[in-house]
This record gives C-alpha cells, sequence and structure tokens, in this order.
C-alpha cells in the first residue's frame, strides 16, 4: 500500500511543456493531456471502468502562446507564457519532465524546437530528474519516399522504414528537426529520451486541413464541392484526440522506438473523404476540378495544398502492437463522418437557430423574419415560396428521366400536387403542406444554419403532425409530452400580437400596388383576420402545442406605425436568440460592413457638425436680437427721461427767469462795461446791492 502511494505522489508531479498552446493541435492535446491520470495508459485495456480523474494525479500542463497576454487563454493550463527570451524560456523548460515541440502546423517554430532539444542536451548534467522530449512533426516528411514494395503498391510504410523516407521539398527543415532530436536522445537515454512523433493529417473538432471543405459544405453556397485533381491519392489522417492518445502513451510507456507514426486505419482517397463530407453536411455531391485551380484557392495555405496532394499508405505498427490507445477515430473520418461532423459544429459553435413567427395577419412577420435571417443568415421559411419552390424540384427531376425509383415518386408525388391544386382553387391540403414544409426544415441547409418559419403551423394539429417524431423513431424517453422530431423542432416561437384596430389601420393605409392582388383587400383581409381569430380562441391552439412542449412562445405587442424597421420587436428577438452562431460575415461582407460604418460615421460626423453650426447660427440669431432689443429698450428710456426731465425743469427755468435773470443779466452787461479787477465780487456786491428783495 505504501509503495502505491509513492508511485502516486511521483506520478502527479509530471510537468507538461507544449509549444504554442492556443493553437490548433497544441490545444486539444494540452487539454487531452490535462484530464488523464498520469500513468493511465499502463493499464489493460480491458480493465474495466477507467479511474476518475483527479486533478492532483493529471499532468500539469504549461506552454507558450502565440500572442501575450494579460490573462490566461486555457482552463487547462496551469502556465501561459510568452518565449521571447530564451534565456528565460530554458528555465521554463528544465522545470518540466516532458516538453512537446508540435512543428506539424508550425514550420517557424522548427528552428525554436531544435534550439531547444539541443539547450536542454547541453543541460543533461543539471537534471534534477530525467526528461522526455517529443517532437510531433508531419507525415509530409516521407512524400516522396521509394514504394516499399514496387510490385505491391498498396504496401504500407511502417515506423521500420523510417531510415528510408524522403521528404517533400516544403518539409526538409521538418526532416532536419527530425534527425537531430533523434541523435539528442542517444547521449544518456536513461536520463533524456527523445521521440519523433509523424502526424498524419489531423482532424476532429474545429478542424485543420479539411476545414476547407466542412465550411464550404456547411455554409451550403456550392452546389458542388470540389476535388482537385483526381482524387485517387490516399490521405494517411488521425484525430486530433487520437494523436493525444499517442503522445500520452510515448510518456507512459517511454517504448523503445523513438520514431513512431501517428495515423489511423483508414486507407482513404481525398474524394473518398469529400464525398463523405458532402453527402454528410453539404449539398451531396462533388466535382473534379483542375488540379490548378487549388492554388487560386484563397482559403489554403501551401501547407494545406502540399497536404492535399500527399499520396501516402502508412501503418502504425507500434501503436497496435504496445499502445493501449482508446481510439476515438480508429477507421478514419469516413467510417466515424456523423460524429465528426457534430463534434466540428459543436467545436466551432456553428449550431442551428430554428425559430418560429407567429401572429395575425399584416402584423409584420414577413418583414421581422427577413431582417432576422438577413442578421443570422439563417433561412427564411414562406409556405407560399416553398411549395413553389417544391413544384419546381420535382418537375426537374422528372425531367430528367431516369427511369429509376426516385424519379417514378417525384412524378407521383408531383402530379398528386398538381391534382389537389385543381381541386382546392390553387390551395393544397393540410397533408401535403407539412409534407412540402417538413422535407424543407430537414433540409441540410436548414439544419446547419437553421431557419425561420414564417406564419406556420396556425393551428394545434398542424403543428402536431409537422413537428411530430418520424415513424421510425421510437420514443424511449417515458414522457408523457407529444413525441417529437429533435432535428426540426424549433428553439424559439416568438408571437408578434396587435389589436384588430391597429392592423385594419395599418392595412388602410397600405399602397395600393401593395394592396392589389393580395388578401390584403380590404373585405378580404377582415375575412382572414376574423378566420384567424376564430381559430385562435379554441381550447388547443398552436401556441398551446409549445406551451405542452415547454416550448413557451415569447409574446410582443406592437402597437406603434413609427417603428417601420420594427427595431424594438428586433432589440426584443435579439435578446432572446443571442449572438449568431455562424462564421459571421465574408470578407466581402466584412469589407462593405466597414464601408457602411464608415460611410455612417461620416454621415454622424458632418450631422453633427451640421447641427453644431445651426445651433451656433441659432444662438447668435438670438443675441443679435436680443441685442436689438436690448438697444431699443434703452433709447426708449433715455427718451423718456429726457421728457421728463424738460417737464420737471419748466417751473425752475419760470422761478429764475423772473427772479434771477433780470438782476443777473444787468450786472454781468456792467461787469464787461467797467471791466473790475475782480470781476466775480464786483458781480457779487452787484447782485447784492440790486437784490429787489432788498432795501
Amino acid at each position: 500500500m505504501a509503495d502505491g502511494k509513492v508511485e502516486k505522489d511521483h506520478r502527479s508531479q509530471v510537468r507538461v511543456f507544449i509549444n504554442l498552446i492556443d493553437l490548433f493541435s497544441s490545444k486539444y492535446i494540452g487539454k487531452f493531456l490535462s484530464d488523464r491520470v498520469v500513468g493511465a495508459s499502463l493499464e489493460a485495456a480491458d480493465s474495466g471502468d477507467e479511474e476518475e480523474p483527479q486533478r492532483s494525479h493529471t499532468f500539469r500542463v504549461v506552454g507558450t502562446v502565440s500572442e501575450p497576454t494579460a490573462q490566461k487563454r486555457s482552463t487547462f493550463t496551469a502556465e501561459e507564457y510568452c518565449a521571447s527570451d530564451r534565456d528565460v524560456l530554458l528555465a521554463r523548460l528544465m522545470e518540466c519532465d516532458v516538453i512537446i515541440y508540435n512543428i506539424y502546423g508550425n514550420a517557424d517554430q522548427i528552428h525554436e524546437a531544435i534550439w531547444a532539444v539541443s539547450a536542454l542536451h547541453a543541460e543533461l548534467d543539471n537534471f534534477s530528474r530525467p526528461k522526455i522530449f517529443i517532437l510531433i512533426s508531419t507525415v509530409l516528411t516521407w512524400a516522396l519516399s521509394k514504394p516499399v514494395d514496387p510490385d505491391d503498391p498498396e504496401a504500407a510504410f511502417t515506423e521500420d522504414d523510417y531510415r528510408r523516407r524522403r521528404s517533400h521539398p516544403n518539409f526538409k527543415d521538418h526532416i532536419g528537426a527530425e534527425k537531430l532530436v533523434i541523435k539528442m536522445g542517444k547521449t544518456k537515454k536513461s536520463r533524456f529520451s527523445t521521440y519523433v512523433v509523424a502526424s498524419g493529417l489531423q482532424y476532429g473538432l474545429e478542424e485543420d486541413i479539411f476545414h476547407y471543405f466542412f465550411k464550404m459544405c456547411w455554409l451550403g453556397e456550392a452546389s458542388r464541392i470540389p476535388v482537385f485533381g483526381s482524387g485517387q491519392n490516399i490521405l494517411p489522417t488521425i484525430h486530433v484526440n487520437d494523436l493525444a492518445g499517442v503522445i500520452q502513451n510515448v510518456i507512459d510507456h517511454k517504448p523503445r522506438t523513438h520514431y513512431l507514426i501517428a495515423v489511423d486505419e483508414s486507407k482513404n482517397s481525398l474524394e473518398d473523404i469529400v464525398k463523405a463530407l458532402s453527402a454528410e453536411l453539404g449539398p451531396g455531391k462533388v466535382a473534379r476540378v483542375p488540379k490548378e485551380d487549388i492554388f487560386l484557392t484563397e482559403d489554403l495555405t501551401q501547407r494545406d495544398i502540399d497536404s492535399l496532394f500527399v499520396n501516402l499508405r502508412m501503418e502504425a505498427a507500434l501503436l497496435k502492437e504496445n499502445f493501449n490507445l482508446h481510439w476515438v477515430s480508429k477507421f478514419g473520418i469516413i467510417d466515424n463522418i456523423d460524429g465528426i461532423v457534430e463534434e466540428y459544429k459543436r467545436a466551432r459553435g456553428l449550431l442551428p437557430v430554428r425559430v418560429v413567427i407567429l401572429g395575425p395577419p399584416a402584423v409584420g412577420k414577413s418583414s421581422v423574419a427577413e431582417r432576422l435571417c438577413k442578421q443570422y443568415k439563417l433561412h427564411h421559411i414562406k409556405l407560399k415560396d416553398a411549395i413553389t419552390e417544391c413544384i419546381a424540384q420535382l418537375e426537374k427531376q422528372v425531367a430528367l428521366e431516369d427511369g429509376d425509383g426516385d424519379h417514378e415518386d417525384a412524378q407521383r408525388l408531383l402530379e398528386m400536387l398538381k391534382e389537389n391544386l385543381d381541386k382546392n382553387g390553387g390551395r393544397l391540403d393540410d397533408q401535403f403542406v407539412i409534407h412540402i414544409v417538413k422535407e424543407k426544415l430537414k433540409s441540410k441547409p436548414c439544419r446547419n444554419q437553421g431557419f425561420i418559419l414564417d406564419g406556420f403551423p396556425k393551428t394545434y394539429e398542424q403543428a402536431k403532425e409537422l413537428f411530430g417524431a418520424e415513424e421510425d423513431e421510437s420514443d424511449v424517453s417515458g414522457s408523457k409530452m407529444p413525441p417529437i422530431n429533435n432535428k426540426i423542432i424549433p428553439e424559439y416561437v416568438f408571437y408578434l400580437e396587435a389589436s384588430d384596430e391597429f392592423l385594419t389601420s395599418r392595412v388602410l393605409n397600405l399602397p395600393e400596388n401593395v394592396v392589389q392582388g393580395t388578401h390584403y383587400a380590404q373585405e378580404r383581409f377582415l375575412q382572414h383576420l376574423a378566420s384567424y381569430r376564430d381559430i385562435n380562441t379554441e381550447d388547443e391552439t398552436v401556441l398551446n402545442y409549445f406551451d405542452e412542449l415547454e416550448i413557451h412562445p415569447e409574446h410582443i405587442e406592437i402597437s406603434s406605425h413609427d417603428d417601420v424597421e420594427y427595431q424594438s420587436v428586433m432589440e426584443k428577438v435579439g435578446s432572446a436568440l443571442g449572438e449568431p452562431r455562424n462564421y459571421g460575415p465574408s470578407p466581402e461582407e466584412r469589407k462593405l460592413l466597414e464601408q457602411r460604418a464608415s460611410e455612417e460615421r461620416l454621415r454622424s460626423v458632418e450631422a453633427e457638425a451640421a447641427e453644431k453650426q445651426r445651433r451656433e447660427a441659432e444662438e447668435e440669431a438670438e443675441r443679435e436680437a436680443r441685442w436689438k432689443e436690448w438697444t431699443a429698450h434703452l433709447a426708449e428710456v433715455k427718451q423718456q427721461e429726457r421728457e421728463l426731465q424738460e417737464v420737471q425743469s419748466i417751473p425752475l427755468r419760470n422761478y429764475l427767469m423772473k427772479n434771477v435773470m433780470p438782476t443777473l443779466t444787468q450786472g454781468l452787461i456792467q461787469c464787461c462795461t467797467l471791466k473790475p479787477d475782480d470781476p466775480v465780487d464786483f458781480l457779487a456786491e452787484y447782485i447784492f446791492r440790486n437784490n429787489p428783495q432788498v432795501d
């Protein structure tokens, strides 16, 4: 018991370094190891339930990141750092028990990997405990190898042939790094073990080499998926989590062979893989295009192109014989295509958004749906369009005259639809409508991106038939709720509400050219509205159906004629739906959006400048008006003061003219005549002597 405890304690201290831990394969290898028990792959494959991983007994993953950040990017790493200073980086590497350098998709890391293994080798005598160095390379270092057996083209390369390998011209630096890593491990194997893992073309989760084809299939914009060249070249592949399992086994087993091939057991050609992917995720068809066309594809790098044209049959003999590997995709991408596609969607967040918008006529369902489809890149399903499209496709299929079973089924359905349309005056029975809409919802584009079903179903029974489980789908849940088809059942139901008065007013204000020939004509609209209200006052309405499934409809009131862009509705719906689950805008769309944003900013600046100029002009005019008013008021006040002073001065002037001025005038005359030495004193004396009031 004591020995077991010591062994566990020793295992718990295994520290693993991985370069560029935030990029594709390094990220998933690190995440895989962080959840695995140290030494778990040493246990027999049939030993029963796996030991539940405990955080203290798992690998401690550290590593460098492509760009330095203030916070840790990954939840599974113990530490993340930048490799700008090699002295600091070497100190970090010396702290680790396992050093993994991934140059599979990172050619710019080759020189750092060569430096790292050389620097560690130089520090052998300073190791506190033995270390393992693992270089993850690529099978493209075998790309030009001569066949194992010229007489048997299907003979596969194994690890025993690694000395005969010949590299692709663009991967000579990779093979140089491989040779150096193996050489450095031969000095003191007990202290420093080195391994090279030649990885097949990696797939799974977010996707890497094959992402171009996954994305094209998911977008659904191409009618056929291209196969460049003949497509008959065999691609050695491996799921990224299976590669991580190989790394775990190398760490635990420490095999004697220092060069390992990591590929699954498939021997699939490029065409086979593209066909399987197109059938599961895309349009179901492929087209061979000239090999040279691949160089015109902007989404593919030179590494991607070299990888897609490799032609190698490889067998991972050591994995089969010595490793305890719990395969995710043992037999390749084609045999596990449904699971691969599903994990791709989840890893990329490409989950379909399924929406139903209901409400009375003229409430704005189609307008809201169109805006949502544009924003979320969903498929707008309108009843009339779906029926028209279905009939057109059937007519096209019948015209091909293949004579097979599908042709006969199409012809039979087309005849039934046309007969039913003639019988009902251009309308279809519910059974045909439901069949057409259901097939539309089950189509690849709707399953990939999602849909907005506009104004349908209208009744409880229609909803039950449309979203009910298929006949071959058994309900194993034991739920009392109606069995449903989980692939097409909506996640969100929005019910737009408005009063009859509001709807009638809106229709009456529509232009004549919009109303003509539609159910918005006044009499037809009122009948249509009355019929809708009757249907939705029954005990079982379409909203009741969704309530029973616990998909509770969100009611949104429409009451403003001014909100022609439905901004308030879009905000409420957008709040419920969250962020779009798609690739976002394409480069062209992004450029257009940036241009529009720039134009909007320019318009906003111009509007602000015009508004500022207008305000300043108004303020200036107001100041000028106030100044004129104040000046006029001031002049009026002064005039009034002058008039008042004039009136008030009359008695005083009369008094002076009568009592003062005669004597004063005579005194001045005398003063001027006599010219005394002191005229003021003379004048004062004169006035005193001649004062009429004094005798």
